[in-house]
């Protein structure tokens, strides 16, 4: 019988709150206390600067925006109303323990559910997350502590695009930024997104999908 992935839907955090709840979890998936979790969550706005030395040199004109330095692998990314962002909280065991496997199941969630709605998305080579065309739609960016993952994706849902203009995401231009909304040219909510993902996930990693 498949492992269960535990789905958590936390609605809008500020994400202070959501970093430290992984992180708590973490801990948790560690020491065997709870299963395999996927958290899913709308932020506030804030740019996250991950591991890459240049990252902080990506940051354009934050203004107000908090921007913050965090354990995630990448670069600088944008999050905020309008983002689906996931967060996996893997205990990776046996032939999991492949991390560029991990980033490619990954992306395949995220281009199955693109495909679900009707988006044809596709991998950029050299460049993690995934794509429509020349644009990209949903990054991602990883962390691991004794083979539990933490961090994820942000799928740009609706989100307002113009926001990116604040940094160069992932060191690319602004303008290469596209969402669900802009492509299908219809408004499209979390909701309706949420539980495609959810369950993307659990059939690339071979879990059994239960609510929180």
């Amino acid at each position: 019988m498949p492992a269960p992935l535990r789905r958590v839907l936390l609605g809008r955090r500020p994400y202070g709150f959501v970093h430290q709840m992984q992180l708590d979890l973490v801990a948790r998936r560690q020491r065997d206390e709870i299963p395999d979790t996927v958290l899913i969550v709308e932020h506030e706005h804030v740019i996250t600067l991950g591991r890459r030395q240049e990252a902080m040199k990506n940051v354009l004109a934050a203004g107000d925006i908090p921007v913050l330095e965090i354990e995630r692998g990448g670069d600088v990314t944008y999050h905020g109303p309008g983002q689906l962002v996931g967060y996996p909280i893997l205990k990776l065991a046996g032939d999991e323990r492949d991390l560029h496997a991990y980033l490619r199941n990954i992306e395949q969630a995220l281009l199955d559910t693109l495909a679900h709605f009707g988006i044809t998305g596709t991998r950029n080579p050299g460049w993690t997350g995934a794509w429509v065309g020349d644009k990209k739609i949903a990054s991602i960016g990883i962390a691991v502590r004794k083979w539990v993952t933490f961090h994820g994706f942000a799928l740009n849902v609706r989100t307002d695009l113009k926001r990116f203009a604040a940094i160069n995401p992932c060191g690319l231009k602004a303008d290469v930024m596209t969402s669900m909304a802009e492509v299908l040219q219809r408004d499209v909510d979390l909701e309706e997104v949420a539980p495609v993902v959810c369950r993307a996930l659990a059939d690339v990693f071979g879990r059994a999908l239960v609510k929180a």
